[in-house]
């Protein structure tokens, strides 16, 4: 599974509903929230 960064939890979280998007430079990204408080998660990369 994808993880990456929460804001509100201050930690690596693993990312809930991920979805491998495209930037708008057309680089690869993850989309997701975070699997305990639901905020909003984004990792650039592959």
């Amino acid at each position: 599974m994808a993880e990456g960064y929460c804001v509100k939890c201050k930690k690596k979280v693993e990312i809930k509903d991920a979805k491998k998007i495209t930037m708008k430079n057309g680089k690869p990204a993850t989309q997701g929230k975070c699997g305990k408080c639901g905020t909003k998660v984004f990792r650039i990369g592959a």
